[in-house]
């Protein structure tokens, strides 16, 4: 009895576990019957593999038809941006050219304006009877004959700027560079700044505007600093001002001090309100030398000194009428001083004032005097009575000036 339970639970159970392994082949089935009714295929482990395999191959193809295709349109994004940006280098060249244009065009235009300018001298503020001044013309022409005779045998004054040449940028906003007055020499000389003590010194005009800066100048140390910017060089000697308004003449040969001589005047004041730093301005023209300078007891006006160049004597002096405001420089040409005016904001300088140690020449008998455009204001004007040439520092550029002349006394 006990036997025949036991095949029977023996029997029980393998028939659970038989129920239990068809139960399992069924899902399996279940489960593998969608795959096959998409595919249309039975289950079959190594094409499965094969499967796989191809999905994986359509992928690879998927990426490089993708990355040929962003390959293809970044070839040409960029064939599209070389035919912009070559357009835009016409554009600018087109526009570059315009402006080129534009900028001759103006120049015409403020040389002529130039030209009117001198052509057409400034209107009277009063009405005054023709035959008054013709009277007062004759008086003061006839004086001036017979003083002219007696002190002097320079005859020219200034009709017009005639050319201007800009040789070289060099150095700060202010300085001052000449040659030898004197004449016989070629030499270049460059004071740069307004309170310095070294002096370049070029052996020809070529070789100045041919250095790199001052790489081809001789340095001559001075033995004392400079002020302001009216300075000059005649006859082989610096003549410059130094502290306490003392007038220093300078060997240029031997490197020694050959004089100095303390300017009496008292009171000073800058006499260009444009370039405040210098108190004497020094100047040589065909009668020798001279000081623009200015005081307190000339009611802020420009007074005038000759000196002795080798004694630095100051033999006569003279208080003119031209104003300190608004001066940028001057110079001096056969006794005749001549005060150029600008703007606080630099803008076309202009000979406004003249003085003439004869009285033969006034201001109203000079019409205004215009400097071509440039970038600034002077800091210094020399004369160069022998090649009649005006020396200007604007700005760090080097500049000169041709001048028309015509005779004082010409009618």
């Amino acid at each position: 009895m006990r036997a025949l339970v036991l095949l029977v639970t023996l029997a029980c159970f393998a028939g659970a576990q038989h129920q239990a392994l068809i139960d399992y082949l069924e899902r399996r089935l279940l489960a593998i019957e969608p795959f096959t009714a998409d595919h249309d295929l039975t289950f079959n482990p190594p094409l499965a593999l094969l499967l796989a395999v191809g999905g994986k191959q359509d992928r690879i193809s998927l990426w490089h038809e993708q990355s040929n295709r962003y390959a293809s349109e970044l070839r040409e994004l960029k064939q599209q941006m070389v035919a912009q940006l070559e357009n835009l280098d016409k554009e600018k060249e087109t526009l570059r050219a315009n402006l080129d244009g534009v900028g001759a065009r103006v120049d015409r235009v403020e040389r002529e304006m130039d030209y009117m300018e001198t052509q057409n001298g400034a209107q009277p503020c009063v009405d005054v009877d023709d035959k008054l001044v013709e009277q007062q013309v004759t008086q003061v022409k006839e004086r001036n004959k017979a003083k002219y005779a007696k002190l002097s045998d320079c005859s020219e004054m200034i009709s017009s700027i005639k050319a201007m040449k800009i040789l070289k940028k060099l150095g700060g906003p202010k300085g001052m560079w000449t040659k030898d007055v004197a004449g016989g020499s070629g030499k270049v000389y460059v004071l740069n700044g307004t309170d310095e003590g070294v002096l370049y010194e070029f052996s020809s005009l070529q070789e100045f505007t041919n250095s790199p800066g001052v790489s081809l100048a001789k340095t001559l140390n001075l033995p004392s600093v400079w002020q302001g910017t009216g300075h000059l060089v005649y006859g082989h000697h610096l003549y410059y001002v130094k502290e306490q308004l003392t007038v220093l003449k300078y060997d240029l040969r031997n490197a020694s001090v050959a004089d100095t001589a303390v300017f009496l005047a008292e009171e000073h004041v800058p006499m260009y309100s444009l370039t405040p730093e210098t108190l004497i301005d020094l100047a040589m023209d065909e009668e020798g030398l001279w000081a623009i300078y200015a005081t307190r007891q000339n009611d802020r006006r420009i007074s005038m000194a000759k000196m002795d160049a080798g004694t630095l004597d100051i033999e006569q002096m003279w208080d003119t009428a031209c104003p300190t405001e608004n001066a940028e420089a001057a110079f001096v040409i056969c006794g005749t001083l001549y005060v150029v005016y600008n703007s606080p904001q630099p803008g076309r300088s202009r000979v406004q004032c003249v003085f003439d140690v004869n009285g033969m020449v006034s201001s109203d008998e000079v019409p205004l005097i215009y400097f071509p455009k440039r970038y600034g204001a002077h800091s210094s004007l020399k004369y160069n009575p022998h090649e009649q040439l005006l020396y200007a520092w604007d700005d760090g550029y080097q500049i000169v000036y041709r001048m028309v002349m015509k005779q004082k006394l010409e009618v």
